[in-house]
């Protein structure tokens, strides 16, 4: 086996999660906690042992879900998620983590975090948040809309002070872990404390795909144009048909709408959701296209437009058309 980050605190029970690693910058701190340690714990335990374990695994994100009306069951989210299954597949999953692990994702993606952190505070002079716990899961390889239209990877990073990446080891996601990881990073400072407000009754389509736009072009800023854009995106980045078509859809509200417009059809009917007539990652295409005008209008790098409103940065594309 390739060995993962040790734990620092030995008398903390075996299937405890410790940190891969924390870097503090600024009073800030980004933690990537040690999940391959503890998948690797949960796939070799026996099955009936296996819950308790994923369970405390997971605890580090509950307050993510302080939103969340009622009890949060973080097993059941995990599964709901595309994360790895915890009855089957666990040789498959094994050598996943495995993989994974000779590619020092853990450590990629911590240096990736703190060398994104200097450049957004160097962008944002009096930037704040809260530290920043991020979970890195492997996904579900039984999962045919995880490991089809999603590509194998997904993220969230829109509740301020958490990050939750789910990936499938493809090569092509193994070599974006870095831009991947800076994309949720955007999105945390982003809908952070003095940042822009997701307000779930007013919020539109144009929101999400500014944000996702942004997101991708801090990315681009840091890792290039090849490696920088989300993956379900590249194939619409230039195609003016479903860029057009994304736009009548920017004043659309109400979140259970989103879906559609912004990731599309499969994931929607994926849900039970109204497809729109738009495919896989058309949103996020769209999104490039929008905050690359105004940047190009006004100078501006992504990182320096972490909080740019998201209707001046329509508008800048809109005078153009």
């Amino acid at each position: 086996m390739t060995a993962c980050q040790p734990y620092i605190d030995e008398e903390r029970r075996w299937f405890d999660l410790d940190a891969a690693s924390t870097s503090s910058i600024r009073a800030m701190s980004i933690t990537v906690l040690d999940t391959c340690s503890a998948m690797r714990r949960i796939l070799l335990a026996p099955i009936a042992d296996r819950v308790d374990l994923l369970r405390s695994m997971l605890e580090p994100t509950r307050d993510m879900y302080r939103y969340y009306p009622g009890e949060v069951d973080l097993l059941a989210m995990h599964l709901e998620a595309s994360g790895f299954p915890i009855d089957r597949d666990e040789e498959r999953c094994l050598d996943a983590v495995e993989t994974l692990a000779a590619a020092g994702a853990w450590e990629r993606m911590q240096r990736a975090l703190d060398d994104a952190l200097t450049v957004l505070l160097e962008a944002t002079p009096g930037l704040g948040a809260p530290d920043i716990t991020v979970l890195f899961v492997l996904g579900d390889p039984g999962d045919e809309h995880f490991m089809g239209p999603c590509q194998g990877v997904t993220g969230f990073g829109g509740i301020s002070g958490h990050i939750v990446i789910t990936l499938w080891p493809f090569p092509e996601n193994v070599e974006r872990l870095e831009a991947t990881s800076v994309h949720e990073l955007h999105h945390n400072l982003r809908f952070g404390p003095g940042g822009v407000v997701w307000d779930p009754m007013t919020v539109t389509v144009g929101d999400h795909i500014v944000s996702e736009g942004l997101a991708d072009a801090f990315a681009r800023q840091l890792y290039g144009d090849e490696l920088g854009p989300t993956r379900i995106g590249v194939p619409h980045l230039h195609d003016d048909e479903i860029f057009s078509k994304v736009l009548t859809g920017l004043d659309v509200t109400g979140m259970q709408n989103f879906t559609a417009w912004v990731h599309g059809d499969p994931s929607a009917e994926r849900f039970g959701l109204t497809p729109v007539g738009l495919p896989m990652g058309a949103g996020y295409a769209a999104g490039n296209q929008l905050v690359d005008t105004y940047l190009a209008a006004t100078g501006q790098t992504a990182a320096q437009a972490l909080h740019a409103e998201s209707s001046t940065i329509i508008a800048a594309t809109l005078r153009r058309r």
